[in-house]
């Protein structure tokens, strides 16, 4: 009797503690990648993720967040992409919910590059920084070389060669040499 309360009395406990709920999985969707530094997309709310070479272990993942309330995403790039035009002599920083953001600007191999430098929490102590990006991986990131890609193709389907263009007019010469 004392085995089959204590029996009972263990399997009860278990399946009160052991309950797994499943929740709804929300993907996020991928914006751009390149390399170790990716940025995905969840309703208004943009994530960078980044490994952070600031490390010694190369395993260190690091990410953060903002919202897209006031074109924040569009303001974001075209700040970082006027940076490659005109490069800021020191550090842009940039507040975020939870943390800062800095992006440093420099010359790597006669290439404009940035490079973001994540303080985590808003403190100067916890530094996590990305590799350093080129104009292309920048746009690569953002989703921009998607956006050119297709403008490119749509622009080369819509190209008709008109009725006098050198094709035509090579066909027409050779068909008079032929009389």
């Amino acid at each position: 009797m004392r085995k089959t309360v204590l029996l009972l009395t263990t399997l009860f406990s278990i399946s009160a503690f052991a309950q797994i709920k499943v929740l709804k999985n929300d993907n996020l969707i991928e914006v751009g990648k390149e390399n170790s530094v990716a940025l995905y997309k969840k309703q208004n709310k943009y994530t960078f993720n980044y490994q952070d070479i600031n490390t010694s272990n190369l395993n260190t993942f690091r990410s953060f967040y903002f919202h897209d309330l006031n074109k924040d995403f569009e303001q974001l790039y075209k700040l970082v992409s006027d940076g490659f035009i005109d490069m800021p002599m020191g550090e842009i920083q940039l507040e975020l919910p939870n943390d800062i953001i800095g992006l440093n600007f420099a010359r790597n191999y006669g290439q404009t590059t940035v490079q973001f430098i994540h303080y985590i929490s808003k403190s100067k102590k916890y530094i996590g920084k990305s590799q350093f990006l080129t104009k292309s991986q920048v746009d690569k990131v953002f989703g921009k070389d998607k956006i050119k890609a297709t403008a490119r193709r749509e622009s080369t389907a819509t190209i008709k060669p008109l009725s006098g263009s050198a094709e035509t007019t090579a066909n027409t010469a050779a068909a008079k040499k032929k009389k």
